[in-house]
């Protein structure tokens, strides 16, 4: 998946940029995409955000057009056309009472839902945490103010799944999250601007707080200003206002009242510069912020759980950020 994700995500992005006539022309699959190695997709446990429609709806809803990628045997579903934003819900066997939020990346142009979602999903479940997945509405896809797109669904995400707690017996004030890529610009972006107004209240539930208990952040898109990945252009679009360019530039939002990040990288990561993660870290520290950092000399980009070589000490993260959880609120792990 590493190889694969370095090679496939240009193109795929690169089409998020260039003209088309209409949405059905995005992602258009092989033969090889409609294999039996398809997942099961979405949950059968899974919730909208909004009833009554997203904020800033086209008047022609996306069309969904999912992919598999990658090698036989190793081959990863991509998320393509999000006409509704939604969450999908895994449940453990033997819960701990503590949910966490998982957000795919995928540049914005798409979403890497089975290694940054269904995988995550699957270890944490394993350990106690009931885990929801987070299928964020993408910015190209004609949503008007398309840079708050994202953060719109992030936000009320965290307010319907405290809203709801009880359903899954977890505790909502521990309720943290993990992001990844451009995911984990998001994750940051939810870390820092988690009460900015981005959208109008739906309900009462839009009284609760959207922050998180605390933020992993991995291989992340910190700062558009540095993003050579294609996120920030996926994003914001042409000639974006400069207040939404500051906005979002994560780093620069930190502050004493952010919550304990956990930031994973490689250093060797083609796509996204580890200067993100080092303007995060140092940005947390200056406010005072708790924080854990762990820069991998080996791993490349987009590994999630299951895409590490063997023998790497990058395949400690997912056990390292567990323990970590448990230190900042998010309880001790049940053992797999």
């Amino acid at each position: 998946m590493r190889i694969d994700r370095r090679t496939l995500i240009g193109s795929a992005l690169a089409m998020t940029l260039a003209s088309r006539a209409n949405a059905q022309e995005w992602g258009k699959p092989t033969p090889a995409a409609t294999s039996v190695d398809r997942p099961d997709w979405p949950p059968p446990e899974h919730f909208p955000l909004w009833p009554n429609g997203a904020p800033g709806t086209p008047d022609t809803l996306p069309v969904p057009h999912n992919t598999m990628n990658g090698p036989a045997g190793d081959r990863q579903l991509w998320l393509y056309g999000v006409p509704e934003a939604f969450v999908a819900v895994y449940r453990p066997k033997t819960p701990n009472g503590h949910g966490l939020m998982s957000i795919p990346g995928g540049g914005y142009g798409f979403l890497s839902v089975q290694n940054e979602g269904m995988d995550i999903a699957r270890y944490y479940t394993q350990r106690g945490y009931t885990v929801f997945v987070l299928i964020y509405r993408l910015p190209g896809e004609g949503w008007a103010q398309r840079w708050d797109v994202p953060l719109q669904d992030a936000q009320r995400a965290m307010r319907l799944i405290r809203a709801r707690a009880s359903t899954w017996g977890i505790d909502p004030e521990t309720l943290g999250i993990v992001g990844f890529s451009a995911g984990g610009h998001l994750g940051a972006s939810l870390a820092t601007l988690y009460d900015t107004k981005v959208y109008e209240p739906v309900d009462a539930d839009d009284e609760r707080s959207a922050r998180p208990a605390f933020a992993g952040l991995c291989y992340p898109v910190i700062d558009l200003s540095i993003d050579k990945s294609h996120s920030s252009q996926n994003l914001l679009g042409p000639n974006p206002p400069a207040d939404a360019v500051a906005r979002y530039d994560t780093s620069r939002q930190v502050t004493a009242k952010t919550p304990p990040l956990f930031l994973v990288q490689a250093l060797d990561d083609p796509l996204v510069n580890p200067d993100n993660s080092l303007a995060m870290l140092a940005s947390a520290r200056e406010a005072k912020v708790p924080v854990e950092a762990h820069f991998f000399e080996e791993g490349g980009h987009g590994f999630g759980i299951e895409h590490l070589a063997e023998g790497l000490p990058a395949n400690l993260w997912p056990e390292l950020f567990a323990l970590w959880m448990a230190k900042h609120g998010g309880g001790a792990a049940t053992p797999a």
